[in-house]
């Protein structure tokens, strides 16, 4: 029972009188409501206290250099033709004259391959058109005079080394820079032992 008379009757909420409330206006017809200032916002804090450290410096780029144009690759020059029927007529009939001629005698195919391409290059340079390539008919006793066209290194008899080495070089593009044609030699120029070149014009 002791503890019944420690506990506080609450109060009852009455509702004001007339009078009161009449009062109540007077009082707060001036009064002007109070703005609300926004808190400003509170900075997190850090994650971590420590300093993150430097990022390296980017590395320079590299300066590209302008890229220059290809030069071109030379062309090829032209294959071996066919030379003029007239032409090819007077070389087989011997009526043009060599005007420059070159021995291979007592080369070997390295030696005699340089020293045609030097001879083909010098007679073109000084304006030559036709020139006489002497290669010997080899050690056959059975090798012949023949004009056969583009076949005459195939007839049946054992040539001479450079006799058929010659048409493979000069079928070689250094060799064509220079020479448009070929044929063998009329027999008072050498016969089946020597082949006409034709020369290109000199540019």
């Amino acid at each position: 029972m002791a503890k019944d008379k420690d506990v506080k009757p609450r109060r009852r909420s009455r509702s004001l009188t007339e009078e009161e409330q009449k009062l109540w206006r007077d009082v707060t017809k001036d009064a002007k409501p109070l703005t609300r200032r926004r808190a400003k916002p509170i900075d997190e804090p850090a994650l971590s206290a420590a300093p993150s450290p430097a990022a390296p410096p980017a590395p320079a780029p590299r300066a590209v250099p302008a890229s220059s144009p290809k030069p071109r690759a030379p062309a090829a020059p032209p294959p071996l033709a066919p030379l003029e029927r007239r032409t090819s007529q007077k070389l087989a009939r011997g009526q043009v004259e060599v005007e420059a001629t070159i021995d291979l005698h007592g080369h070997n195919q390295e030696r005699a391959h340089g020293a045609l391409l030097d001879f083909i290059a010098r007679s073109r340079g000084r304006g030559l058109r036709c020139v006489l390539v002497i290669t010997g008919k080899g050690a056959s006793p059975y090798a012949r005079h023949t004009l056969h066209g583009s076949t005459f290194y195939e007839v049946p008899e054992r040539q001479g080394v450079l006799r058929s080495a010659v048409p493979r070089w000069l079928a070689e593009a250094e060799f064509r820079l220079h020479v448009s044609g070929f044929q063998p030699a009329h027999p008072k120029h050498g016969g089946g032992g020597a082949f006409y070149l034709w020369l290109r014009k000199k540019r």
